[in-house]
């Protein structure tokens, strides 16, 4: 069986703790590969390596780093599908799926390259007699990143790239569940040019992610997944006194107010909820219908979802893949049933679902429940997969009240035709990222991508001029040099005296 092991210091290494974990084609159900499994040794090492490393890169030139991320930035280029390959056969989401995420973590690639005006900072002259005042950023040291099973490529891209460009050396642990990609780009970026040690991959579980969270040479952690252990990860790296960015979850609402298109809020409505599976947080899972037309969005929405063909993940002519586990694919389905046990019409039921041949994969199909309420599990709770929520209410006042209500704030959406209704939503939403008849507002690489309330812990989203601020830290130096004119009596520097 094929082994997944760690990149440490520029070169594969081989696990040592004895512990592996399964890595599964969600597909067929079938153990495909296995992943070592890191001891707290092989944290010392992995950030031992970014150490050593840093003492190089930290003071290398901006045209240096720049230069490996230029080549960088086209080996991801010529080698996109092998990488949407990978993320296919382990998470099981469809090729284009797949491509999508890789070139959204292109943008990120492309952002570090243009990291030599990022950097640039500020000086005021004269600030008093003869004294200037300079602002400059500098980088951290070793920083590490911990990324979910559900972009496997593209979340790595959203934090190593920025980090290394600014002059830190990374230690990334990916998902257990899907680990490939994460090797494959740091191959890549070693092909770049990228030196020994900057760039590591330390896959593990727990054990792992605490080693990190602990280790004292760990200056800065960058965290993306679910709520509960976003805050977990923020208030250990805190208590430990490292500067920390952690995502957390969301229960993403769409407002449909009744003079919006219902076609095009109808299609949006489908493509965010169900693309990639649901297994992403800026899926929207809760849709609230305004006024009168709830049943018959909520009718163009099923006619739509009954057309989405389901199948493996590299079959061109399927739209949607398997979930990424056996175990995730059962919660989900019993968010389902239980809907209809606290009240909600099931529209659609993709609950015992599947797919011819593929027996005994992780497939679950659309479901759709209506009239949900704000206490019943299916809306509380971020379900991760294909599953709608509609809600239904009065006015715009009502629809803003109960989305507020959320404790997530990650991203939101409007559709109506109105601008003065769009210009008070975009204000009033608590919520970080917010779309206006853009279901998934998910900003481009120059601008941050996070949210607000237990959507985010730490002060700082992610990539953007958020990210490079978060990868560096700021000094200010102020100095006062004399008059050359009033240098001491015998040195001749050439100047008039002036008294």
């Amino acid at each position: 069986m094929k082994t997944v092991n760690h990149w440490i210091g520029g070169k594969t290494v081989e696990g040592t703790s004895g512990n592996y974990g399964p890595v599964t084609d969600p597909a067929t159900g079938a153990v495909t590969t296995q992943v070592a499994l890191a001891s707290l040794e092989e944290v010392d090492a992995a950030v031992g390596a970014a150490k050593d490393a840093y003492a190089t890169w930290g003071t290398s030139s901006l045209a240096a780093r720049t230069a490996v991320l230029f080549r960088y930035r086209a080996l991801l280029d010529a080698r996109r599908d092998d990488i949407a390959a990978l993320i296919t056969a382990e998470h099981g989401k469809v090729h284009s799926d797949a491509l999508g995420e890789v070139a959204r973590g292109l943008e990120i690639v492309e952002l570090a390259c243009g990291i030599t005006t990022q950097l640039k900072g500020e000086l005021s002259t004269q600030v008093s007699s003869r004294v200037d005042v300079s602002s400059i950023r500098q980088s951290l040291g070793v920083v590490a990143g911990i990324t979910p099973f559900n972009f496997p490529a593209m979340v790595p891209m959203w934090m190593f790239p920025l980090a290394i460009a600014c002059g830190n050396t990374f230690v990334l642990k990916p998902s257990e569940k899907d680990p490939s990609a994460a090797n494959l780009l740091a191959e890549l970026a070693a092909e770049a040019g990228l030196p020994d040690g900057v760039l590591n991959v330390l896959h593990g579980d727990k054990v792992a992610v605490d080693g990190l969270l602990n280790h004292p040479d760990v200056a800065a952690v960058s965290f993306v997944g679910s709520t509960p252990i976003a805050r977990y990860i923020h208030s250990t790296a805190s208590a430990n006194g490292k500067r920390v960015q952690a995502l957390g979850g969301a229960k993403n609402h769409m407002l449909v107010l009744p003079d919006a298109d219902l076609d095009a809020a109808a299609d949006a409505a489908v493509s965010a909820a169900y693309g990639s599976a649901g297994e992403r947080c800026m899926a929207i899972s809760a849709v609230v219908a305004v006024g009168a037309i709830g049943d018959e969005l909520v009718a163009r929405i099923k006619e739509r979802a009954e057309k989405i063909k389901i199948g493996p993940g590299n079959d061109p002519a399927s739209e949607m893949g398997p979930l990424i586990t056996a175990v995730h694919r059962d919660k989900v389905a019993s968010y389902v049933t239980g809907a209809a046990a606290q009240g909600a019409d099931v529209v659609l039921d993709g609950t015992g679902y599947t797919v011819e041949g593929f027996e005994d994969g992780h497939w679950i199909g659309l479901s759709l429940l209506d009239h949900v309420s704000t206490d019943s599990d299916a809306y509380k709770d971020e379900i991760f997969g294909p599953v709608l929520c509609v809600l239904r209410a009065e006015t715009y006042e009502e629809g803003v009240a109960l989305m507020n209500a959320s404790p997530f704030g990650n991203g939101t959406a409007i559709f109506t035709r109105d601008g003065g209704a769009a210009r008070r939503f975009q204000l009033e939403i608590e919520a970080g990222m917010v779309g206006v008849n853009v279901p998934i507002p998910v900003p481009v690489g120059y601008h941050s991508f996070g949210g607000w309330k237990d959507s985010l812990f730490g002060d700082h989203h992610i990539y953007g001029n958020d990210g490079v601020h978060f990868y560096t830290r700021g000094k200010v130096v102020t100095t006062r040099w004399p008059d050359p004119a009033d240098a001491p009596a015998g040195v001749d520097l050439g100047f008039p005296r002036n008294h």
